[in-house]
């Protein structure tokens, strides 16, 4: 398996160079977009290498530019909704998951739908290490984007939403560790209104295994991704 994510996603990247991880605890969105949009301008210029950010974001919905009204949720719940211009529908953050923006100059031409695929098999791994098995899905024509992870049963545990910007790659993934399944339920997720959303932490109670904090799941990508850039 590493041998063919190796020349999948190694593949795309423009240069060689080291993949540089980092870290930040709970970013405000619209903040860690802006520091997100610097991150791309200056991997643009080369000012920086390729960089996956990890971070997690306050309670907030983000709604792509597909998202019709009634798929967002009622104002009264209290959770801020904004629109972005990564790919795909709506997706909830909360400090109970870890984001992850891979910022990469990739190589011409730049495919973003191969670039996402290759992402999602590198999470599909991670979540194996974690005990939970997982898939990627190819899209039916006509059907709703089935982007992202899923679990052998069929609950998503990863969105996933990207878009490309003078060769270089913005935005990325979420994976639920621990967060409160609810605000889900209060939106259509993805566009798909009979998705069950669910989480690393219940997705391991489910089988019979113990509670995993997310350094332990931010290190494991970090991992995977240093093994497969």
């Amino acid at each position: 398996m590493h041998g063919h994510l190796l020349s999948g996603l190694a593949a795309r990247r423009r240069d060689d160079h080291p993949l540089r991880v980092t870290e930040s605890d709970v970013v405000e969105y619209t903040e860690a977009v802006a520091t997100m949009d610097q991150m791309v301008r200056d991997r643009q210029d080369d000012r920086i290498d390729d960089t996956l950010w990890l971070l997690s974001h306050p309670r907030t919905y983000t709604v792509g530019r597909r998202t019709p009204p009634h798929e967002r949720p009622d104002p009264s719940r209290g959770i801020p909704v904004v629109e972005t211009r990564r790919g795909g529908k709506l997706t909830y953050h909360s400090p109970g998951q870890v984001v992850g923006y891979p910022v990469l100059k990739l190589a011409e031409p730049a495919d973003v739908v191969g670039l996402i695929r290759d992402i999602e098999h590198i999470l599909v791994a991670v979540l194996g290490e974690l005990g939970i098995p997982a898939e990627r899905r190819d899209t039916p024509k006509g059907s709703p984007l089935l982007t992202g992870v899923w679990t052998a049963e069929g609950r998503k545990i990863v969105s996933l939403g990207m878009y490309i910007s003078r060769g270089v790659s913005a935005h990325g993934f979420a994976m639920d560790v621990d967060a409160d399944p609810e605000p889900w339920t209060w939106a259509v997720p993805c566009g798909m209104p009979d998705v069950e959303m669910t989480s690393v932490c219940r997705e391991r109670e489910r089988r019979g295994l113990s509670p995993v904090a997310q350094p332990e799941v931010r290190r494991l990508i970090t991992d995977a991704w240093k093994r497969e850039t």
